[in-house]
């Protein structure tokens, strides 16, 4: 991940990390329907790491597993919920690398 992240002060907040991996939402709402989409755009190795992180997470974390199960409760399909996961990957990678330069 890193080396496909490069150095993080590419990137000001992590909206703009998560748009660059392809992880943030796109809106695809139609009528009275309000959701959300996978961007097919970033970077593509990035969201594949995001995605396997999210789905070993998804079996393996009761954190992770109670946030999926949340955004379930909320209405959201799995997918969606997934997606939302790796939203908030990115965001922790992006605070984690902030946080700590010396890992860029």
């Amino acid at each position: 991940m890193l080396a496909e992240i490069g150095p993080i002060s590419r990137f000001k907040t992590d909206a703009q990390l998560a748009r660059h991996s392809g992880v943030a939402p796109l809106e695809a709402s139609s009528g009275k329907s309000q959701r959300h989409r996978l961007d097919r755009g970033g970077n593509r190795h990035l969201n594949a790491a995001f995605y396997r992180i999210a789905i070993t997470q998804s079996r393996h974390h009761p954190a992770a597993r109670a946030y999926l199960e949340r955004k379930q409760a909320e209405g959201k399909t799995r997918r969606e919920a997934i997606r939302c996961l790796k939203r908030l990957l990115a965001r922790t990678v992006f605070n984690t690398l902030k946080a700590s330069p010396a890992l860029t």
